[in-house]
């Protein structure tokens, strides 16, 4: 998925997409430690999805206006 993809996306998919990865990458993980992953990349991949989604999330975060403090 590319960056403009996701900025497409609402706060809440984002959020919802990002569980739903880093279900997938436990299960990656799952399956290269019992030698049933066939392409190592696909551990990569979704690491870099997760940032991804990640990123833009702290940037919306950071977008927010905030009161100050008070």
């Amino acid at each position: 998925m590319t960056a403009a993809e996701l900025r497409l996306k609402s706060t809440e998919e984002l959020e919802a997409l990002g569980r739903e990865l880093r279900e997938n990458l436990f299960r990656l993980k799952m399956q290269h430690h019992t030698g049933q992953l066939d392409k190592s990349s696909r551990l990569k991949g979704a690491r870099r999805d997760i940032a991804r989604i990640e990123t833009l999330l702290g940037e919306r975060k950071q977008a927010q206006p905030h009161d100050g403090g008070r």
